[in-house]
Order: C-alpha cells, then sequence, then structure tokens
C-alpha cells in the first residue's frame, strides 16, 4: 500500500530522473575529456611547429637525421601511392568523361575533372595514406618514448613529423600531376594540339584564390596527419595501443573531415 500519500508513479519518476542526470553527467565528462585531450594535443603541435621552422633545428647531425626520415618515409610509398593513384584517376576520368559524352556535357569534363581529382580527392587520398603507412605506425615508437621520458618530448617525434608533413606534399603534388596527364591523354589521346585548350582550362580553374585554399588545405591535411597521431599517443601513453590508435585515427579523420568541409565552404562560396 502506499506510504504517507506518495504517489505511486512517484519511484518511478525518480528512477528516470536519476538516470537521465547519470547519463547527462557521464556525457558531460566524456566531451570534456574529448576536449581536453584535444586541446593537448593541439598544443603539443604547436610546440612541434615552432620547433620546426626553427633554423636551429636543422643543424649538424639532426639535418641528416631529419633528411634520413624524409627520405625512409616518401621514397619507399611513392612508387605505390602514384599506382594507386593512376589507377583511381584513370577509372574515375573514364567514367566521368564517358557520362559527360553520353549527355553532350563533354566540355566540362575536364573541369569537373579538375576540380574533382586535383583539387579535393588526391590532397585527402594522399593524408590518409600517410597517415596509414607513416604516421599511425609512429605512434608505437611515441608512446614508448611517452613512457621513459619526462616533461614534453618532442625532439626525438620531430624528424617522424617533418617527414610527414614532406610525404603528404610529396605525394599530393606528384600524384596531381598524374592525374593531370591521364586526364588530358583520356580526352585528347597523345596529340597536343589540345595543350591550348587544357592550358587554358587549366588557368581558368587554379585560379589565385584556388591555389591559395589548395595550399593551405594540404598544409592542414599534413599537420593534422604529423600532430595528431603522434600526439595522441604522448599525451595518453598509457593507453592499450589498439585502442589509443582507433581513438587517434577517429580523432584524426574527424579533424581532416572539418578541413575539407572548411575547404568547400571557401572554395564554393
Amino acid at each position: 500500500m502506499p506510504s504517507c500519500g506518495v504517489p505511486q508513479g512517484y519511484d518511478a519518476g525518480m528512477t528516470w530522473i536519476s538516470t537521465g542526470l547519470r547519463m547527462l553527467s557521464t556525457t558531460a565528462s566524456a566531451i570534456w575529456l574529448w576536449l581536453s585531450q584535444t586541446a593537448q594535443v593541439v598544443f603539443w603541435g604547436a610546440q612541434m611547429v615552432v620547433l620546426a621552422l626553427s633554423p636551429s633545428t636543422y643543424q649538424g647531425r639532426r639535418k641528416r637525421h631529419i633528411l634520413s626520415h624524409i627520405y625512409l618515409s616518401t621514397a619507399p610509398i611513392l612508387p605505390w601511392f602514384l599506382a594507386l593513384s593512376a589507377l583511381m584517376s584513370l577509372v574515375i576520368v573514364r567514367i566521368v568523361w564517358t557520362s559527360a559524352l553520353s549527355y553532350g556535357l563533354s566540355g566540362y569534363a575536364l573541369e569537373v575533372l579538375t576540380r574533382t581529382l586535383v583539387l579535393e580527392l588526391i590532397p585527402l587520398v594522399a593524408a590518409l595514406f600517410v597517415a596509414l603507412r607513416v604516421t599511425m605506425p609512429g605512434s608505437q615508437t611515441a608512446a614508448r618514448l611517452a613512457q621513459q621520458h619526462q616533461g614534453p618530448l618532442l625532439w626525438p617525434l620531430l624528424p617522424r613529423a617533418v617527414a610527414g608533413v614532406v610525404a603528404v606534399f610529396a605525394l599530393a603534388i606528384l600524384s596531381a600531376c598524374v592525374a593531370m596527364v591521364i586526364s588530358y591523354v583520356t580526352v585528347y589521346g597523345l596529340s597536343p594540339w589540345g595543350l591550348g585548350a587544357f592550358t587554358e582550362m587549366v588557368g581558368e580553374v587554379f585560379s589565385p584564390d584556388v591555389v591559395v585554399i589548395l595550399v593551405v588545405k594540404t598544409l592542414l591535411f599534413a599537420l593534422a596527419v604529423s600532430v595528431v597521431p603522434l600526439g595522441a599517443a604522448v599525451i595518453n601513453p598509457s593507453q592499450q595501443l589498439k585502442v589509443a590508435e582507433l581513438r587517434a585515427f577517429a580523432r584524426l579523420f574527424s579533424a581532416l573531415l572539418l578541413i575539407e568541409a572548411l575547404s568547400l565552404a571557401g572554395s564554393y562560396t
């Protein structure tokens, strides 16, 4: 029987309220933890950028160490990525060109291909490729070093971070050139008579503001790829390796999507 005149639904209502408050508290704690860790990664990355821009960094043995990391991080993956980007470009170019011909829109096909491949797809794919082959495996080394060192860990990881930035730019630039060559050959064949129209189209697409946005976007991609996985491993080295890599990749993917969204907003508004 109910006691002291308390309604029968009172206990059930209080249970729902307390459960909702606990869920809200847990969600707020998770968001606060994510924001604090993100702030730590950004601060660590800012320190790394300042150190990378310092002229004293590239002197003596440190310079040779950084150059060796750049070579070992770029040269082995360059042929594979160029082959992958050539295959991807060939498939996309054939699909777009064939579709444009069937609908009588061949005059817009090259511009669409250039904007799709060079401005959007290739920088993003290059950043993801470098993350998976260079910086994400390096997070294991970063976690081990962070457990052994006290204080901010910068110098031991600087060569890998610089190598990641250079690798993203190298892969993006070379694969963009390959994509442009494939686009020209698909449309005009091996004839040199289309160079004039092709050059004019490229000049119209790559206006000064578009070039600035492309360079800034690629730079942000490179910084995100180099900073986020290594920084996440440094600020939280006690996590299990698989869990840490999954969280670092999720944070990296979110950063890349945000950069791409801001780039699209700047390019097409």
